[in-house]
């Protein structure tokens, strides 16, 4: 069997790609994964360094609303379908599943022309244009929230890397604060703005860590590969304060943390679900408002806090974060009702649409 994904762009549409694909060939390490992408996306960089085949096709970026620009899609987007078709052909693909973003509307396209069986996945509580058209072609529709409006929606999370998927934080925790140089006692705070940072969280946070060390909680800051990292001047006897520019081990910081600040990313939510790690939500404030849906259902069931951008201020941190983090038997409930959200079985069962998608079409 080989199975072509369509998911590039950006981490959010390429890790839930790559964790199917490590875990289709989990169950059968002879299944063919070749991944579609453009020059221009995460993927080629990504995706090679997960060992997997990659494909460019040329972009055509898509309105995130009916538009009259709309109109012209259809006539810009032959000379991609036909690329996709032949990445297909070649690869003898007997499915592709798609996770958004430019390559997945060609990737439909191209399949259905074919006659290749589509699975769909939407990792966002608000469908892309792309999902919603490649929807109508696919039988199975696998979605992140329950709440979703797409055809054949089947509600089963996102795929993540089972490193997260499998992390027992409890016991990670040693290794994972002694990575890091942190205390092993004291009540830990993540930041992070996602794989590229966020200005607006890092100036906000960089105000608020004295108040927040002298309140007896250590912080570790992930300020972004591309934003200077804070003079750091940790007094004697004082919880530290550790920026840092990236962090690749993903795992050991939420494994190392009571709560995190961040963006409300589908990915970002799904993880610290997954983990059961509470968290003070900062939706971008730009987009169609797709962040601030993706938290809200873990917020209101009681996991998370929830905070407009323009409303994050330091003594915002102080009087709703604060309060969060010194206070163990709050923590613990948030933490269980964020669990409660947790799929971590997601890529198992978008395996299992993807076989299935596959045995019915080779039944005819």
């Amino acid at each position: 069997m080989h199975v072509v994904l369509a998911g590039g762009g950006t981490a959010g549409h390429i890790e839930p790609a790559l964790a199917l694909a490590d875990a289709l060939r989990r169950q059968d390490p002879t299944v063919g994964v070749t991944a579609l992408g453009t020059e221009r996306g995460l993927e080629t960089r990504l995706v090679p360094e997960r060992g997997y085949d990659l494909e460019l096709i040329p972009a055509v970026p898509l309105p995130r609303k009916p538009t009259p620009e709309l109109i012209t899609v259809p006539g810009r987007l032959r000379g991609t379908i036909k690329a996709a078709e032949q990445v297909m052909e070649r690869n003898k693909a007997e499915c592709v599943v798609g996770f958004g973003g430019y390559v997945a509307l060609p990737a439909y396209l191209a399949a259905k022309r074919l006659g290749i069986p589509i699975v769909v996945h939407e990792a966002n509580a608000r469908p892309g244009l792309a999902n919603k058209i490649g929807s109508r072609y696919a039988r199975f529709v696998a979605v992140s929230s329950p709440d979703s409006k797409l055809r054949n929606a089947q509600y089963i999370g996102i795929p993540l890397r089972r490193a997260i998927a499998t992390l027992d934080r409890a016991a990670a925790r040693p290794e994972a604060r002694a990575a890091f140089g942190l205390d092993q006692q004291l009540p830990t705070l993540l930041v992070s703005g996602g794989s590229q940072g966020a200005r607006r969280l890092n100036e906000v946070v960089q105000q608020a860590v004295p108040h927040l060390q002298r309140a007896g909680i250590q912080v570790l800051h992930a300020v972004g590969p591309k934003n200077e990292l804070p003079h750091v001047d940790n007094m004697p006897g004082m919880p530290p304060y550790v920026p840092v520019p990236y962090v690749d081990r993903m795992d050991l910081a939420y494994a190392a943390a009571d709560m995190m600040l961040c963006r409300a990313g589908a990915m970002t939510v799904a993880e610290l679900s997954a983990v059961g790690l509470p968290a003070a939500y900062v939706p971008l404030p730009i987009g169609n408002g797709e962040q601030r849906l993706n938290a809200q259902p873990v917020v209101k069931a009681g996991g998370g806090l929830l905070v407009d951008d323009a409303e994050l201020t330091p003594e915002w941190i102080q009087s709703s974060v604060l309060p969060v983090l010194a206070d163990p038997h709050r923590l613990h409930s948030m933490a269980r009702a964020a669990a409660e959200f947790g799929r971590p079985e997601a890529d198992e069962l978008l395996v299992g649409m993807v076989h299935q998608a596959v045995a019915e079409h080779r039944q005819g």
